[in-house]
């Protein structure tokens, strides 16, 4: 063979490699017009029934991020929280993290519902989810971000990695520190997200030891929490608190405010302004609304991007409770 022929092949090969590799990652990638021409009216369909789901619930706005948050950190945002457990299938809602806590399946089962009606079998449950936390974060007031959408369900949940993987509110920041960083996320992202906080309830279960056992809290503050959280554990464990008790149903940058004057309600909470590395940050977001707001929804996509099965991988779910 001439060795010019020789370099036309060589040259052909590479080109394919790169060709194929080039379009692998293409494919792999995210992007928010994924449903532009398969389904146009997804966006205003999710839109008007988380708005409806949060106004006649605020808290609501608050679990549906929550979902979004724990299913993320277990194996990526693939829709495994959705799973429901059979006699056959062990999922992660009863995992420790999301046992009698994780809520707002319904939610997503409604819109899954409406979005099936106009774009049969297009649409994963997953790219639901993501979509429905941003707007749930607008509803009550706060940042508004493009949602990068293409995700595919998971056909497999796992409880050992919700139980291991999900931070606990009894965490120190050095481990809430490692739990984010275990799945790329920085420092700054943790303590932005934690910023979550700022809506939503807390069981009592959840913030007893803090309340009746540290002293690094709102004397007044503390008191005040006993009054609706025994100490007595098994009693009055449901027994609910916003985490954010000056407007628990408006994202706002007032959970940064409340850890500055002792009054986090759970521990990994108070952990994020306690003398350590994250005070600044604390401080910062406290002073600089706008800072924390653009930092949370640049962490809201950055946390979206974990681990999506994308392609071929996984399944279009027909019902997000099961796989097809």
């Amino acid at each position: 063979m001439a060795s010019n022929q020789r370099i036309s092949i060589l040259v052909l090969v590479v080109t394919f490699l790169v060709q194929g590799n080039y379009n692998n990652v293409v494919e792999a990638q995210l992007t928010p017009n994924f449903y532009s021409t398969s389904c146009p009216n997804l966006l205003s369909t999710v839109q008007s029934a988380v708005k409806s789901a949060v106004n006649s619930e605020a808290r609501m706005g608050a679990s549906i991020v929550r979902l979004f948050f724990h299913d993320c950190f277990v194996n990526g945002c693939d829709g495994s929280i959705l799973l429901d457990d059979t006699s056959s299938f062990t999922g992660e809602q009863n995992a420790n993290p999301n046992r009698n806590s994780a809520r707002g399946f319904n939610v997503i089962d409604n819109i899954k519902a409406a979005v099936e009606k106009a774009c049969p079998g297009v649409v994963s449950c997953a790219d639901i989810l993501a979509i429905a936390a941003r707007d749930s974060v607008v509803v009550l007031g706060g940042p508004n971000w493009t949602v990068k959408v293409g995700r595919r369900d998971a056909r497999t949940a796992s409880q050992a990695a919700a139980n291991s993987n999900i931070p606990a509110p009894t965490s120190s920041l050095s481990q809430l520190i490692s739990s984010f960083s275990a799945v790329g996320l920085s420092t700054r992202d943790m303590v932005a997200l934690s910023g979550a906080h700022t809506i939503g309830q807390s069981r009592c279960t959840s913030f007893r030891t803090r309340i009746y056992n540290e002293t690094n809290i709102n004397a007044a503050f503390a008191t005040t929490r006993q009054r609706t959280c025994p100490r007595t554990s098994g009693s009055g464990d449901g027994n609910l608190a916003p985490l954010d008790v000056t407007t628990a149903a408006s994202f706002d940058n007032n959970y940064f405010k409340n850890l500055m004057t002792q009054r986090g309600l759970l521990h990994s909470d108070q952990e994020l302004f306690n003398g350590g590395s994250t005070d600044s940050i604390v401080r910062g977001y406290s002073n600089n609304p706008s800072s924390f707001s653009s930092d949370f929804a640049a962490a809201m996509i950055k946390m979206g991007d974990i681990s999506p099965l994308t392609g071929s991988s996984g399944e279009i779910r027909k019902v997000c409770g099961r796989t097809n």
